[in-house]
């Protein structure tokens, strides 16, 4: 009798004792559970289920090294009875962990990122922030020159809001005309969120995770960033860049031709003035600074394509 009252009231009793110890053990691993938290909340659905798989090999593989264990029990009696348990225990801790680690970095389970990246289709875009800060991405998709998917990575995002929330004035201009742009780019084609991070890499964070999600989903990259372009390219990721299209739209001139032009500034040498073009590009008028403020016609005499852009020189017609 007393047997079945202790097998029933002992879990009732520890059951008590765990929930009015359970806010005290958990104010001891706050910090630790919100890391675990954190981490948890950072790995990709495929990177779960790739971890919980390994997991359980670990387990399995553990549970059959307990029969060895059990062997080494028969033989050494009593006290190589408490060994072999709290040999099992390490290893089992051990496999799991290993298990789980190498389960989450392989991917064993080939699960889609997130129900959003599962029909991103066969040219999918990722877009970074220089992109989004500029805001001439709106307009090339309102034209239908550029189509969708439009990949935004939550890494991505994170960092737009940082710039928003700047205590520098203009990055939180910056910042906040970015968040209006992609309110604007939601109206036009749809902008799916990559939640696909990477944890492990350090130093120029972004760029080097927009580089690895690039190469996974085997999509172009939309930047004008010209460091990220160039590490794309060398890393094999297509690069499509605004400023370049930009540039390549921008109406031919040949030397020879007639512009109208308004002289609004002095150019580097004393003898120059500087107009510019619908379009932004800069004509640097040779003995143009004398018409300050005036517009006047000009005979293109060279054209230099740099970096930076297009420059017409011309000359007073």
């Amino acid at each position: 009798m007393m047997q079945i009252v202790l097998t029933i009231v002992s879990p009732v009793v520890g059951a008590v004792i765990g929930v009015a110890l359970a806010p005290v053990a958990q104010s001891f691993f706050e910090d630790e559970l919100n890391a675990v938290e954190t981490a948890i909340d950072r790995l990709a659905p495929a990177e779960l289920a790739g971890g919980a798989v390994g997991l359980i090999v670990g387990l399995i593989v553990a549970f059959l090294i307990k029969n060895i264990l059990f062997e080494f029990i028969t033989v050494a009696g009593r006290a190589g009875s408490y060994i072999a348990i709290l040999l099992y225990i390490i290893i089992s801790v051990f496999t799991a962990y290993l298990g789980a680690r190498v389960g989450a970095k392989q991917r064993i389970v080939p699960l889609p990122e997130n129900s959003t990246l599962s029909s991103v289709g066969s040219n999918p875009k990722i877009v970074d922030t220089s992109v989004i800060v500029d805001g001439r991405i709106t307009e090339i998709v309102e034209s239908g020159f550029l189509e969708g998917p439009l990949i935004l990575p939550r890494f991505v995002l994170r960092e737009l809001q940082l710039i928003a929330d700047s205590l520098d004035s203009i990055k939180r201009v910056r910042g906040r005309r970015g968040l209006e742009v992609l309110s604007r780019l939601q109206e036009f084609t749809a902008v799916q969120i990559s939640e696909r991070d990477y944890p492990d890499v350090v130093g120029a964070a972004v760029d080097a995770k927009l580089v690895r999600l690039a190469q996974e989903l085997n999509a172009k990259l939309l930047t004008n960033d010209y460091n990220l372009n160039k590490v794309a390219q060398v890393e094999g990721v297509a690069v499509l860049n605004i400023n370049e299209l930009a540039n390549a739209v921008k109406p031919v001139v040949l030397p020879g031709e007639e512009l109208h032009v308004q002289v609004i500034r002095e150019g580097k040498e004393p003898h120059q003035g500087v107009g510019y073009l619908d379009d932004g590009t800069m004509i640097v008028v040779e003995n143009g600074r004398r018409l300050l403020g005036e517009a006047t016609d000009v005979i293109v005499t060279s054209v230099l394509q740099t970096v930076a852009g297009r420059m017409i020189f011309a000359r007073v017609k």
